[in-house]
């Protein structure tokens, strides 16, 4: 059964070397949450008190400023990530995608970090060399694929990357937004094959800065703000407060009830 559960659960990162106030501020603008200032060594609060429950079939947004928790809510709930208190339990085969180049080698070529970044994914061989033609036409890179990545520019890498990720089958997807760096008919086209992944995917969790993507790919949303969950329920609801506006005011019917209808977002046991 796929389930993530999470109870009242801190991240707190130990900074031993933090000499200097600006030097804290730093690396508090890199893991979000707030600094702690009762120990003699720098803590930074990177989540606070995090309690939530997610089963098959839920499509979580992430939103909040950067800075305010989101990516380090990702790796707790894809277990990088231990709590350093509280509980969290994930239950599923998960496939944590951060950033679409890890995994990727710039010294082989497109054909080759197909076979790797599928392997990082958790695909067997077999399975992504049933993938290879469909993610080579996809991409649309051609002779390119036969030649090392570091020969690449940043918007063909990101077409590679996309073209593996959206073959995978996981149970439980945790997605960090970053398409940015391909072109606009290129990012309709992905566009399709991320609904189909996220429509294959047991559960979505998506932090993302993009109305559009989140309209697309989720039905309820959590908002963070300095490590802790500030709201929590549906993605129009929690977006309006966010935003202080209502991005959906000319959505669709259809996806107006997809949003309606939608379960909340369960707080932890």
């Amino acid at each position: 059964m796929v389930s993530i559960d999470v109870k009242n659960a801190y991240v707190d990162f130990p900074i031993f070397d933090a000499k200097t106030r600006s030097l804290k501020k730093k690396v508090l603008g890199k893991v979000g949450g707030k600094i702690g200032t009762e120990s003699k060594v720098p803590i930074i609060e990177a989540l606070q008190d995090i309690s939530l429950s997610l089963r098959e079939g839920d499509r979580v947004g992430l939103v909040g400023h950067n800075g305010a928790g989101k990516s380090t809510l990702l790796r707790l709930l894809s277990g990088i990530y231990e709590p350093t208190r509280g509980l969290a339990r994930v239950e599923g085969k998960v496939a944590p995608v951060f950033d679409l180049g890890v995994g990727m080698d710039p010294e082989i070529s497109g054909f080759e970090n197909i076979m790797i970044r599928g392997l990082f994914l958790g695909m067997t061989r077999k399975q992504m060399e049933k993938r290879v033609d469909d993610i080579a036409e996809f991409t649309e890179l051609g002779d390119y694929l036969a030649m090392p990545l570091r020969t690449y520019s940043t918007g063909m890498r990101v077409r590679l990357a996309l073209g593996v990720v959206t073959t995978i089958d996981p149970e439980i997807l945790i997605l960090d937004e970053g398409i940015g760096a391909v072109d606009a008919a290129f990012l309709n086209k992905a566009r399709d094959r991320l609904v189909d992944l996220v429509n294959r995917s047991g559960m979505l969790v998506f932090a993302s800065h993009a109305d559009d993507l989140l309209l697309e790919l989720c039905t309820t949303a959590i908002w963070m703000d300095e490590g802790r969950m500030k709201m929590r329920g549906g993605l129009r609801e929690v977006l309006t407060a966010y935003k202080g506006r209502d991005p959906f005011e000319n959505i669709s019917t259809e996806i107006a009830e997809r949003l309606e209808t939608a379960p909340a977002v369960q707080g932890g046991e």
